[in-house]
């Protein structure tokens, strides 16, 4: 009935646990001398049953649980296992249970089917590889389109920074390089004959490593699957080979989407390459932000969107739960995970976002989101609002742009956001990796306090606490409906608080580079090493387009999401120590 791990541990806590009296604050002695010596079934089951908090039934109803479990639980369980366990990452047999973000069902007649960009004439082909490479994606769309550049070339100019950095940042697992020069010849053939796919055609980017592409490694980040190759094509991976973009790289992922940790090493910030990435969608922000991709795809349960892109300061978007399709990228929470894009800039995400949203049919908690096209938007009729923590040059800057900007405070009584987000996240992962669990995979695991800590605790959920856990959830969501009485509002887009309750509620949020400070610790007087500055603008679920027309208008008239990481030029007596002394951060991040 009890694992043997639980029968150990039992032996060990029993006076903490079988002879202890929660109500009374006594131990029984009693019962104690009933078990002076060896522990029999009985205390087992307490210790047993303490663990669920469940200790208030007594001996013979334990027992009686005990044979109900033994005759009915145990079988449907193994059998369920059985069907839909025997394989790893959550990538097939999805539950039926879906989560639904959307807070109103009236959108199906309203939002834009394709955004209207806008165009970029007069732009012109800079003459170092290097401005190329940070140009952004209309830039070098404009350059493609007017073949001022063929795609190939622009491939083989990030393919070059891909192997050139990659060793320094650790952000890169595998470089693409045969499908990538075969996708941007088709690009340049396409365009020979006069099909010009939109502003990804001929493109370069990279994907999450979690997310699945034939023939080549999906290594989840891992040294369980390290060598692991899925034969399946990821929806969104279909998605932007039908808009003509090129995949040059597939890039780190921490160790099972958790943190910067991964089976090579841990990703680095470009900015200070003494501290991590931070969050598992590290490879992606820290190439995004070093120039090794014009843009790349990520991933986000608890964070891993929000934290790297803070850290290595690169706009990106975690969007609206639900809006991109996540079949064949590997699962923590279906209802929670999101994919979502790391840019130059809000109106490179705006582009992505773009080609990679709609109905995937295989996922069944994605939906066709209609947004409204976020380059036409009135910003002038909009009312933001601004929470205490809020980079107030943001809110000045789009005040002085015709924006009303208010005080504004997210009102909830639910405390227990960061409870319920673990508790859904690490049971739904654990039922994703079941087999990993139980044939001790998770020994080999980069981290031992991360993963492996967590999903042995979420053995011992009660499923109806996590059914619990779930109305809580529920509760929150509609506090934060009716508390949200503006458009939008702008907030630290990294905390912890915020993270939980956005990715709870599904709300999507733009995090938006906003300057520099110097380091706390510089390692020289002349160092170019920065600490960036960001902050979020956040959304109701189904208007992304709001929190992207508020990003793109602050960021037209500031540059902070043009700056250049410092990886080739740190100043005067300011040398590269390989390995770095990383700055180790306590909180870790999931998705």
């Amino acid at each position: 009935m009890l694992s043997q791990k639980v029968q150990d541990h039992s032996r060990t806590l029993m006076s903490s646990f079988a002879f202890f009296d929660q109500d009374s604050g006594k131990f029984d002695s009693k019962n104690h001398s009933e078990c002076p010596d060896k522990i029999n079934h009985v205390c087992l089951l307490k210790s047993g049953f303490s663990l669920l908090d469940a200790n208030f039934f007594n001996d013979t109803k334990m027992l009686e649980i005990e044979k109900g479990a033994k005759e009915l639980n145990i079988p449907v369980v193994r059998a369920n296992r059985k069907l839909v366990a025997a394989d790893n990452g959550g990538l097939h047999n999805p539950s039926c249970l879906v989560f639904n973000s959307a807070w109103t069902y009236d959108n199906a007649v309203h939002g834009s089917e394709k955004f209207s960009y806008p165009s970029r004439s007069g732009v012109y082909r800079p003459k170092t590889e290097e401005d190329i490479a940070f140009m952004s994606i209309l830039e070098l769309g404009q350059l493609i389109k007017t073949q001022q550049i063929k795609s190939e070339e622009l491939t083989g100019i990030f393919l070059k920074r891909l192997k050139r950095y990659s060793h320094v940042l650790e952000s890169v697992v595998t470089v693409t390089e045969e499908l990538a020069y075969k996708q941007a010849k088709e690009a340049d053939q396409l365009l020979a004959k006069g099909v010009y796919l939109g502003p990804l055609h001929g493109i370069p980017y990279g994907l999450k490593d979690i997310i699945a592409v034939p023939h080549y490694k999906t290594t989840w980040g891992s040294t369980s699957f390290k060598h692991q190759v899925l034969d399946i094509e990821a929806w969104v991976y279909k998605r932007l080979k039908s808009a003509g973009a090129v995949l040059v790289a597939k890039l780190v992922s921490g160790s099972l989407a958790y943190d910067d940790i991964w089976f090579g090493g841990r990703t680095r910030n470009p900015w200070n390459i003494e501290e991590y990435s931070t969050g598992s969608s590290a490879g992606p922000a820290a190439s995004t932000s070093a120039g090794m991709v014009p843009f790349a795809i990520g991933s986000e349960t608890a964070g891993s969107i929000t934290y790297p892109a803070a850290r290595c300061g690169v706009t990106a978007l975690r969007p609206t739960f639900g809006t991109v399709g996540r079949t064949g990228v590997m699962s923590i929470s279906e209802s929670l995970d999101k994919l979502g894009p790391f840019c130059r800039s809000a109106a490179d995400c705006a582009i992505v976002l773009d080609a990679i949203r709609g109905e995937d049919p295989d996922d069944p908690s994605s939906r066709r989101v209609f947004l409204d096209d976020p380059f036409s938007v009135d910003i002038t009729q909009l009312t933001v609002g601004y929470l205490e923590d809020a980079e107030m040059e943001v809110v000045h800057v789009i005040e002085s742009m015709g924006v009303k900007v208010i005080p504004f405070k997210l009102n909830y009584t639910v405390d227990s956001a960061q409870g319920i987000l673990n508790f859904t996240m690490d049971v739904d992962m654990l039922a994703h990796f079941d087999e990993w669990q139980r044939s001790s995979m998770d020994d080999e695991y980069e981290a031992q306090d991360q993963w492996p800590l967590e999903l042995r605790r979420a053995r011992v959920i009660p499923a109806v606490d996590y059914f619990q856990a779930q109305r809580a959830r529920g509760k929150l969501i509609r506090e934060i409906r009716e508390s949200f009485e503006v458009d939008a509002f702008v907030g630290n887009a990294t905390d912890w608080e915020k993270v939980c309750v956005g990715n709870l509620v599904g709300m999507p949020v733009i995090v938006v580079p906003t300057g520099f400070t110097k380091l706390s610790d510089p390692p020289s007087n002349n160092t170019r090493r920065r600490t960036t500055i960001t902050t979020g603008i956040y959304a109701p679920p189904d208007h992304d387009h709001i929190a992207l027309a508020l990003a793109m208008a602050y960021q037209s008239v500031t540059d902070h999401h043009k700056q250049r990481p410092p990886i080739d030029d740190l100043g005067p007596d300011d040398s590269i120590r390989y390995p770095p002394k990383a700055v180790i951060l306590t909180r870790q991040l999931r998705g």
